[in-house]
């Protein structure tokens, strides 16, 4: 595939001795070759590209490169260059405003945005309501009140009313969903009941009042926000949903975990963005939110004892130990969260029923961490691998003792910083020649496997790869190093009171403690049921139906990623997660994940259209029993479901 880039000078002086600076999501490969130009620095989704020698390109004028050789094939019109600048060789940039990737062959308008779910005039079912509760036994449905009054007995129920009064006023400011009774607002009583689930409840009707019954806090907030979604259908759309005066609702929830998973490393989110997110879930009755706090692109959390980590680690630009990476700017841009607001974003998720999971990415993906500590590298090693992202020697070295004693520190301070003691450490995408070139590697392989397995792997050295998967290392000698990288920090963790969560590649090796740790299935739904029938707890997020980053359809004009296919709504909606698992297999299951990874995500409108409403979808198979799903129910009433950032 050949990928032609254009610049057009539109200033009014002619332009010389500068190279043009792009990045991603797409991938320029090592070994690319260009006409009319050619390529200079890359790293991961970074590139220079420059002119000939001695071009200058006059106003009005147009230099055009062409370039052969994209690490993967570009599908959506998001895959090319969404950031460029110019780079001067006094040190200077001019930022270069760039337009969505174009085919040869035709092009319908780039999709960006929310797609409407309009809401039928007979919609399948008589409430709206997202996911769908268990058992639903309502009548004498009537338009809706102006609002409701809550009365809550105990500090539970109590305290569930607040978070709710606060869950609207962040959702739907305006509508007044709760209200005094002086303002019209209708009784809703919050009573303890002892006996239910801790996320169960249940809801009685009467043309007077409404009953909350529940065992706690949270069974109490799941009530009212099925009530609150009831109130909305049949206040916006009085002909086609209604409130019920009688009858009763009984539900809980069919998995124990619920989640979702953001990727804030190669896209920065503030901490507004992630308290909203955090309604939104709490609005889908999602219960995990896995924070994925580093990778090769930033480091995003305050640690004390390493400040570089957010010094060096948190920032891209121009000249900076970071490059601009996935449409970055050339000044300084990105983020990180204090300790301070971390302890504030927890305390709000625990007030939605939310328990956070950090996810620190180890051994691999940790470029912007060894630019922040540079001595976790050993002095010796020599030559290169590369990662399928395109980032060089980005593996912490599991043969050096500087490895563990920074992670133990990091760890330690991050453990107090999230009480749900659930530590996820990647453990994901290891090259399979990383550490090749390491003596201390070397030497600990030759140790533990003798000469042969030390010098196979030596060979490994400088060999590259860009499969549109992660490379298998399993039974490699890379996977055993990354064992034993991983059996002593799943030691530490479990040391310090802490559950070990990791990608499924953690399983390399069969050393980590299975009742200590738990495991994402990412890849393949196969791996999945097998590694569950060896024993390891599984939380499902495959990427051909549950990473939120792909593509919708397979069409140009829909943005995303490509690599694990495509999935609509329809499909993310209707994807068995355990299909053909056995009674053992799925006593192994925890539950399941949305995943949103961030590479396409600088464009928030793209953010919109590729995560509502499939994050819906994924939160209604986690909720609701299989046989009480039903997809045109459940589009229906998708369109009043809330958007972060409300793109048309």
């Amino acid at each position: 595939m050949a990928y032609s880039l254009s610049l057009k000078n539109r200033s009014a002086a002619t332009l010389r001795d500068f190279r043009l600076c792009i990045s991603g999501p797409c991938q320029i490969d090592l070994a690319a070759t260009a006409e009319g130009g050619s390529v200079g620095k890359r790293l991961s989704t970074f590139t220079e590209l420059l002119p000939p020698d001695g071009y200058a390109l006059d106003p009005g004028a147009t230099w055009t490169i062409t370039i052969h050789g994209l690490s993967w094939a570009f599908q959506h019109w998001t895959d090319g260059a969404r950031g460029a600048y110019l780079a001067f060789v006094d040190g200077s940039t001019v930022s270069v405003a760039t337009s969505p990737t174009r085919r040869v062959g035709g092009n319908a308008s780039p999709k960006r945005g929310v797609e409407s779910y309009p809401v039928p005039e007979t919609p399948p079912a008589p409430i709206s309501v997202i996911p769908w509760p268990n058992a639903v036994s309502v009548a004498n449905l009537k338009t809706a009140p102006a609002g409701l009054a809550l009365a809550a007995e105990g500090d539970e129920a109590k305290a569930a009313a607040i978070a709710f009064t606060a869950l609207t006023e962040a959702l739907f400011s305006v509508e007044g969903i709760v209200r005094p009774a002086e303002e019209g607002g209708l009784p809703v009583y919050l009573r303890l009941k002892d006996g239910p689930a801790a996320e169960a409840y249940e809801l009685a009707f009467s043309p007077a009042s409404v009953t909350v019954a529940a065992s706690g806090r949270t069974g109490f907030l799941y009530g009212l926000v099925t009530l609150g979604q009831i109130w909305r259908g049949a206040h916006h759309f009085p002909g086609a949903y209604g409130f019920p005066t009688e009858g009763t609702i009984a539900d809980e929830p069919s998995m124990g975990w619920r989640g979702l998973h953001l990727d804030v490393a190669r896209q920065f989110y503030g901490t507004a963005e992630i308290g909203k997110l955090l309604a939104v879930l709490a609005w889908n009755k999602l219960n995990r939110f896995h924070w994925h706090l580093s990778d090769d692109e930033a480091w995003r959390v305050e640690i004390d004892a390493y400040p570089a980590l957010t010094e060096i680690g948190a920032w891209r630009g121009h000249g900076l130990a970071i490059p601009p990476l996935l449409g970055s700017p050339p000044e300084r841009s990105g983020g990180y969260y204090s300790k301070a607001a971390i302890r504030e974003i927890v305390a709000h998720a625990k007030t939605l029923g939310i328990e956070i999971v950090p996810e620190i990415d180890v051994p691999g993906h940790s470029h912007a961490l060894q630019q922040a500590i540079p001595d976790l590298r050993d002095p010796a090693e020599k030559g290169s691998y590369h990662s399928v992202q395109g980032f060089p020697d980005n593996c912490l070295n599991p043969a050096r003792e500087k490895t563990y004693e920074v992670l133990e520190t990091i760890f330690r301070e991050l453990i107090e910083l999230f009480p749900f003691r659930t530590i996820h450490v990647g453990a994901d995408e290891v090259p399979l020649g990383a550490w090749s070139g390491s003596p201390e590697a070397l030497a600990k392989l030759r140790a533990i496997g003798g000469e042969a397995m030390a010098e196979a792997h030596a060979h490994r050295l400088n060999v590259s790869s860009h499969s549109p998967l992660a490379e298998a290392i399993d039974g490699s000698s890379a996977a055993v190093l990354q064992a034993l990288f991983l059996e002593r920090l799943q030691k530490f963790l479990a040391s310090q009171g802490c559950v070990m969560g990791g990608w499924e590649e953690a399983a390399h090796g069969n050393v980590i403690d299975r009742q200590r740790t738990y495991l994402c299935g990412w890849r393949d739904m196969k791996i999945s049921a097998a590694l569950a029938g060896e024993g390891y707890r599984m939380v499902v997020c495959p990427g051909q139906a549950y990473y939120l980053d792909m593509a919708a359809s397979p069409d140009w004009d829909e943005p995303g990623a490509s690599w694990a296919g495509a999935s609509t709504p329809e499909a993310t909606y209707a994807f068995d997660p355990v299909a053909g698992w056995s009674a053992a297999q799925r006593e192994r299951l925890l539950g399941v994940q949305a995943c949103i990874w961030s590479e396409p995500m600088q464009d928030r409108a793209v953010f919109d259209r590729l995560v509502f409403p499939r994050l819906s979808a994924v939160a209604e198979t986690g909720w609701t029993r299989p046989e009480r799903k039903s997809w045109d129910r459940f589009r229906a009433s998708a369109g009043l479901m809330p958007v972060l950032y409300g793109y048309p």
